[in-house]
C-alpha cells in the first residue's frame, strides 16, 4: 500500500497541533493580581506594596519561576481606596484576567468588600496591609483569605501596652475613623482594655475621613482626663487630627495604628507629625538579616532609594515581599494554580522560609490564616519624612 506523503504531513501537523495547547499552557505565566490604592492620598502605600511584590517576583522569576519554568506576571488594579472600586477590580482580575491569586492593599473596607468574592470563587486572597480582624476571621468554610500583616485585635493590645509603658498613661482616649476599620479596632481596644488592669479607656470619639476640625472630639477626651490618645485612621484625616491637637495646645501623647504611614502624613500634619508613635511590622533601620540586606540593595538598584530613610511606607514593601514568597511556595507545593489546592498548601506549608520580617515555619493553619503576631510588631515615628524607630 502506498503512503500518501500529503496525508503523512497532515497527520503530523494534526499531532503537532494537538500538543501545542499543552506546551503553551506549560509556558503560560502565572498571573497574580494586585488590588491597591495606586492613586490618591494613599498612593504611596500602593507603590510600597508594588515594590515589595516586584522585588519578590523578580527573585522568583530569576531563579527559574514556578512549576517547571512558569514566570509570574503581576496584574494591577487601582482601588482608589474605595470599596466599590476594589470589588470591581477584584472581579476584573478573576473573571477577565484569570489570576491565580489576589494580593490586597491598604484599606480594610476595600479588603472586607473583596473577601466574600474571593471565598465564593475559591481564589486565594492575600492581605498585606489592611488589618481589620474580620478580613481573615470571616467565618467562611473553606476560607481562602490569608494575611501577612498586622491584625487589629493584636495591634490593639500593643497600642494600649505601649501607651502605658512608654508614657505612663493609665487613662486613654480613642480617636477612631468612622468606618469598618474603626469599628474593628473599637472592639479590639475594648477587649484589650478589659484584659489590661493598668489602662482604662475614658472616652471614644469617631470622625469622618473628610473632617478637618476634630477639636470638639479632642476636647471631650481632654475633659475626660485622657493621658494618651490612641489613633486609628489613614494619613490625611490623621494629619487633620494632629493639627487640631496642635491648635488646642494639647501635647498629649499620640499612639497610632499604622494607617498614618500610608500617605503624605508628615507633609500634611506639619511640625507635630513626629509626635505620633505608630506600629509597624518591619524597619529597614538597624542590623539587617540576609533578606533585609538583599531587599534594601534591590530598592536602591530598582527605585533609587539611598538608604532606609528613603524607604516609603516600609510596612507595605516588607509585608508584600514576604507574602509573595509564601504564595510562591504554596503554588509550587500545590503543583498548580487550582485555588483549593493553593489554599490547602498555604494551610500546610512545608519547609522554612527565611523571610524579611521573620523566619516562617508553618505560618498558617486551617484555623489561623494570619502569619504575623504581636511579637512581630515594632513602634516607630516620623523624623521629617523618614520613618525611624521610636526609641
Amino acid at each position: 500500500m502506498k503512503t500518501n506523503p500529503k496525508g503523512v504531513f497532515l497527520a503530523g501537523a494534526a499531532m503537532a497541533l494537538a500538543w501545542a495547547p499543552t506546551a503553551a499552557t506549560a509556558a503560560d505565566p502565572i498571573r497574580i493580581g494586585q488590588v491597591a490604592a495606586l492613586s490618591g492620598a494613599s498612593a504611596q502605600s500602593g507603590e510600597a506594596i508594588t515594590r515589595g511584590l516586584q522585588i519578590a517576583i523578580d527573585e522568583i522569576n530569576g531563579a527559574g519561576g514556578l512549576l517547571d519554568g512558569r514566570m509570574i506576571e503581576l496584574v494591577q488594579r487601582d482601588d482608589e481606596s474605595k470599596p466599590p472600586k476594589g470589588l470591581l477590580a477584584a472581579r476584573e482580575l478573576i473573571y477577565n484576567e484569570g489570576v491565580a491569586a489576589i494580593i490586597g492593599g491598604i484599606d480594610s473596607p476595600v479588603s472586607l468588600a473583596i473577601v466574600p468574592l474571593a471565598n465564593q470563587e475559591g481564589v486565594p486572597f492575600m492581605g498585606v496591609w489592611a488589618a481589620a480582624t474580620g478580613i481573615t476571621q470571616n467565618d467562611a468554610d473553606p476560607n481562602y483569605v490569608f494575611r501577612v500583616s498586622a491584625v487589629d485585635a493584636l495591634v490593639d493590645v500593643k497600642l494600649l501596652n505601649y501607651a502605658n509603658g512608654a508614657f505612663g498613661a493609665h487613662k486613654v482616649g480613642l480617636m477612631l475613623i468612622n468606618n469598618p476599620w474603626g469599628q474593628s479596632n473599637e472592639k479590639g481596644l475594648e477587649a484589650a482594655d478589659e484584659a489590661n488592669d493598668k489602662v482604662e479607656i475614658v472616652g471614644t470619639e469617631k470622625f469622618e475621613s473628610t473632617d478637618v476640625d476634630m477639636t470638639p472630639q479632642l476636647t471631650r477626651l481632654k475633659d475626660a482626663g485622657a493621658e494618651a490618645v490612641v489613633l486609628v485612621v489613614n494619613a490625611p484625616p490623621g494629619a487633620q487630627m494632629m493639627k487640631s491637637r496642635a491648635r488646642m495646645g494639647w501635647d498629649v501623647p499620640v499612639v497610632s495604628h499604622w494607617g498614618i504611614s500610608g500617605g503624605r502624613f508628615p507633609e500634611l500634619a506639619g511640625p507635630t507629625a513626629g509626635d505620633a508613635r505608630f506600629v509597624q511590622t518591619y524597619s529597614f533601620f538597624g542590623d539587617q538579616g540576609p533578606a533585609g540586606k538583599k531587599v534594601l540593595e534591590e530598592l536602591k538598584a530598582k527605585y533609587g532609594v539611598a538608604g532606609p530613610e528613603e524607604v516609603v511606607s516600609p510596612v507595605g514593601t516588607a509585608n508584600a515581599y514576604d507574602a509573595m514568597h509564601l504564595l510562591g511556595m504554596a503554588i509550587e507545593q500545590a503543583g498548580g494554580t487550582d485555588g483549593d489546592a493553593v489554599r490547602e498548601a498555604l494551610e500546610n506549608l512545608d519547609g522554612t522560609y527565611e523571610g524579611l520580617i521573620k523566619t516562617y515555619e508553618k505560618p498558617f493553619s486551617p484555623d489561623d490564616h494570619d502569619a504575623l503576631g504581636p511579637d512581630d510588631y515594632v513602634m516607630v515615628r516620623y523624623d521629617g519624612d523618614r520613618i525611624v524607630p521610636a526609641e
